[in-house]
């Protein structure tokens, strides 16, 4: 299903980890690596279809994310020709992507890359979250960018309660003497 630009619908999966470090996926048969994605199908919505790219890319079931945003427009990237299966060339261009950002509430134990019956992944690995910039292939550079970018904002927001950073706080809101606490005197001195 391509638009009338020659652009496919399709989601990206930028999916976070307690730490807000990226998941990071390793094509099959290939030195490249990649956040999860692909195309919007007839009469699916970019979140229906999210849920099921997630799943069948990473073996990850809804009940292991918690959606925290999402691009507010298409975001687009032109495949280059020699990409393009030759029988498709002069139709299609690229991919206009919805990109989600997702916090990872199930363990690294649920990812399943062989939840599918033809997987896009042979790897795995969590990663800073801005070094996917200096490794994806250049073509996608652009829109990655952009994702990151725009859903950037939600990272420290939506922190996992019990990230490094939030751990730290509470500690230190803990170990300020005389905060949110009465003092009295002790019962013997009245």
């Amino acid at each position: 299903m391509l638009d009338r630009e020659g652009f496919r619908p399709n989601v990206g999966i930028i999916l976070l980890n307690a730490n807000n470090e990226v998941w990071w996926g390793k094509r099959v048969r290939e030195h490249s690596w990649q956040f999860p994605q692909g195309g919007i199908k007839y009469g699916e919505s970019p979140e229906q279809a999210m849920f099921r790219e997630l799943e069948e890319e990473t073996g990850l079931l809804p009940e292991h994310v918690k959606v925290i945003g999402r691009t507010r427009d298409w975001l687009r990237y032109e495949v280059p020709d020699h990409f393009i299966k030759r029988e498709i060339r002069g139709h299609y261009r690229g991919q206009k992507q919805i990109w989600f950002l997702l916090r990872m509430i199930g363990r690294d134990c649920d990812v399943n890359l062989r939840a599918s019956t033809h997987p896009e992944f042979d790897a795995w690995r969590w990663h800073d979250y801005w070094v996917p910039l200096d490794v994806v292939i250049e073509f996608k550079r652009g829109v990655y960018q952009l994702a990151l970018q725009e859903l950037s904002r939600y990272v420290h927001r939506a922190e996992h309660p019990n990230s490094n950073r939030n751990r730290y706080l509470r500690n230190q809101q803990q170990a300020q003497p005389g905060r949110d606490i009465k003092k009295t005197e002790p019962e013997e001195s009245k």
